[in-house]
């Protein structure tokens, strides 16, 4: 699966209230939470992002509570992915869970540039920058995480195992 798009580039510590603000949090509506993505860091993200854009954060991204709102609003606003140094560990398995693709890539974290196109193969784990010439490597998802993200969620997967 590959995905390209343009980054919007966040730093270090983007906790979940950031990512959705605590005062939208009286809504589950995927397009409720998209429309307020990013809204205390960046008021003009929701209004910006075009489907297959993709986030660069640094260190920590979606640190903080546990609730899933958080890569719900990230997924429902169309990013493709998201890419940081390092991420919170509940974030990262509640955006498996829904579907959404995460890659840890301090070398993509720190050198690409916010606004660049960048291309993202999730099978090989290859961050390709596409404006500097640059790729950099990522850990691939296992075989079981790339079903899960490739059917839309853990919920999803499960689904389709059962119909079959």
């Amino acid at each position: 699966m590959i995905f390209t798009g343009k980054v919007f580039k966040y730093g270090d510590n983007v906790d979940t209230d950031v990512i959705i603000p605590a005062r939208f949090l009286n809504s589950s509506e995927p397009a409720e939470l998209a429309a307020h993505c990013m809204e205390d860091i960046d008021p003009a993200f929701a209004s910006k992002v075009k489907k297959g854009d993709i986030i660069i954060g640094g260190k920590n991204f979606g640190s903080g509570s546990s609730r899933e709102h958080a890569p719900l609003a990230i997924k429902s606003s169309g990013v493709a992915c998201v890419i940081a140094e390092s991420f919170a560990r509940i974030f990262y398995r509640n955006s498996i869970n829904i579907g959404l693709p995460i890659l840890v890539s301090a070398g993509a974290a720190t050198n690409i540039k916010k606004g660049a196109r960048i291309s993202v193969d999730l099978d090989t784990g290859q961050i390709n920058d596409l404006a500097q010439n640059k790729v950099y490597q990522s850990e691939p998802f296992p075989e079981f995480m790339q079903e899960i993200i490739k059917a839309g969620g853990l919920i999803e997967k499960i689904r389709k195992e059962l119909a079959e």
